[in-house]
This record gives C-alpha cells, structure tokens and sequence, in this order.
C-alpha cells in the first residue's frame, strides 16, 4: 500500500488514474462542454440557426455574428451550436448500436466456442473486408439519407472490432475459477454471462465505445459534407463545411471553424478514451 495509503476501491482507483492523466482530463473537459452544448442549444443560440437575412449575406465574424454569416445571411455561430447536437446524438447511438451488437456477437463467440465462433467470428472477418466507409456511402446512396438511417448504418457497420474484443475477454475469463465454480453449482449460461463473465469483459469494451463516438462523429460529418448526410436546412457541422466548399476563396470562416469544431471533438473523444484504457491497466500503475 501506497505513503498516502488508504485502500481505493475499483472505482477509486480507476477516477484516481484518470484525473492524473491531463490529456485525458482535457478530452473529458471538450466532452462535457460539447454535451452541455447539445442540451442546452435552442437556448444558447444567439440567433435563428435557420433565419435568413440577405442584408446579412457572407459577414465575417463580429461581435453579432462570431463566426460570421453563411451564402444565405444565417448565423454560422448558431447553426454550429445547434450541429452539435447531430454530432453527439449520431456519435452516441451509433456507438451504442455498435457496442450492444458487438458485445453480443462476441460473447456467444467466446463463450459457446465451436461452430458458434466460427459461424459468428467468419462472418466478422467478411464485414471486416470490406471498406467501412465505402460501404456506408453505397447504403445511404440506396437510402433516404436521414439522421435515422444515418445512425443505424454506421451502427451496423461498425460492430465488428467490439465483437472481436468481447470474443477475446470471454475466451480468457470463461476459464477461470470462479466461473467454473458457478457452473459446478448448476447456474445457467445466461446468469454466468451476464453476472459472472460480462462485468469483468466491459473495461475494453468501454474504450472501444468511448473511440466509437469519435469515428461516429468523423463519418457523419463526411457524409455530412458529401451530401449524404444531414440534410439542408437542418445544421450539421458537415453540411456547413459543404456549404462554405463554394466560398471558400471569399468567407473562410465557413470552412475553419466547423472543420475545428470536428477537430477538436474527434480529439477530445479519442483522448478521453486512451484515458479510460491507462486507467483501466493495472500494468501502467
């Protein structure tokens, strides 16, 4: 035991790592501030994100406008306020889809083994083939691009390296002394997963959902600025990099600052999540 020296619980040590490591505090702080953003947008927009004003057309930033004017006279500072809530609420779910599939794909892998892996782990490696962002693109092409089939697709398409994670967990964990002592007690498959295996399988799981976010993020804002993404008007920090594309020469605010509002998001997330996994190795400690 530590000089200092009480006994940290789990949880004690792992908030203990993480407040010490400062790039993983900074990414926590742009997190907080983008979800703060999000929840509070209609209230923190100073303009309309959607009112036109052709006496305001192509402004450079001001004191009324901070981030200047779009082609059409509308707030670029409010537009990307209220973006943020499409960045975080696509980043979020598609996460979220990506990790409950991929947990349970791989912890049937891991756990049944035999033709249930390699069923599952063979149709991992066929996903895993094809150009991720390539196939999005084909998908959405054959869709109606919405925020809805936007958040689905990325989900569905991005599975595959949790699945992976989980499988690996489950094939150490489900050795061990504890787990074959609840199966000599008569527990069932369900209750050693979700109780006995799950809980101690979840630290990397954590991370690869923490780095989600960001790729999340990073292929709507893609699709976003390709034109298959979010849709005008609605604000999207893609859509508004689309839009200043054609003014590039004259209003270079329309590309800097959704392009660093992206940039510092991606970082922020992918920061925070190398955090989590310093915090969460014992061998760093």
């Amino acid at each position: 035991m530590s000089a200092g020296g009480e006994y940290r619980g789990l949880w004690g040590q792992f908030t203990h790592n993480l407040k010490a490591n400062r790039l993983a505090m900074a990414g926590l702080v742009v997190v907080l501030a983008l979800l703060f953003t999000a929840l509070f947008a209609p209230w923190l927009a100073p303009h309309d994100p959607n009112g036109i004003d052709v006496s305001a057309i192509l402004l450079p930033p001001s004191l009324e406008h901070p981030f200047g004017t779009d082609e059409l006279g509308r707030d670029v500072f409010s537009r990307m306020i209220m973006g943020s809530r499409v960045s975080l609420e696509v980043g979020l779910v598609s996460a979220g889809v990506a990790t409950i599939l991929g947990v349970f794909l791989g912890a049937l892998a891991g756990f049944y083994g035999g033709w249930v892996e390699s069923a599952i782990m063979r149709f991992t490696d066929m996903m895993l083939c094809f150009p991720t962002f390539f196939l999005i693109l084909a998908v959405i092409a054959l869709l109606e691009p919405s925020i809805v089939n936007i958040m689905a697709v990325i989900g569905l398409t991005s599975w595959m390296g949790v699945a992976r994670l989980v499988r690996a967990e489950f094939l150490s964990l489900k050795e061990r002394e504890y787990v074959v002592a609840a199966k000599s007690l008569g527990a069932g498959d369900l209750r050693i997963i979700f109780r006995h295996i799950m809980p101690n399988a979840m630290a990397p799981v954590l991370v690869a959902a923490t780095l989600g976010v960001a790729g999340a993020i990073l292929v709507e804002s893609g699709l976003s600025f390709l034109g298959l993404g979010v849709q005008p008007p609605a604000a999207s920090w893609g859509n508004i990099l689309n839009q200043g594309k054609a003014n590039i020469e004259i209003a270079w605010w329309l590309s800097l600052f959704p392009g660093l509002a992206i940039l510092v998001t991606v970082l922020g997330y992918n920061l925070l999540g190398e955090g989590i996994r310093d915090a969460l190795d014992p061998r760093l400690h």
